[in-house]
């Protein structure tokens, strides 16, 4: 693997998991479990555990579903700041 590469992938991995926490945050500060917000967007259990945990690199739309279901800006799931 190349510098590059291994650089590249270093900086995936911690943007995944910086948006995991971020996420954790928002949802803990709106009261809903990770139950409540699996059920309201239609995805199992495990799989809001694993995005909150930086295990899975999410798709775009369900970010856009959480949102929805958070009610709160997508873009607020972005702010954060990476390595």
């Amino acid at each position: 693997m190349s510098n590059f590469a291994f650089v590249r992938k270093a900086v995936d991995e911690s943007f995944i998991i910086e948006f995991g926490k971020n996420l954790r945050k928002i949802r803990l500060s709106k009261g809903i479990s990770m139950q409540n917000l699996a059920y309201t967007i239609n995805v199992e259990y495990s799989q809001i555990s694993r995005i909150e945990l930086g295990k899975i690199n999410t798709s775009i739309s369900t970010v856009f579903e959480i949102a929805k279901a958070l009610d709160v800006p997508i873009h607020e799931f972005f702010i954060f700041d990476t390595v």
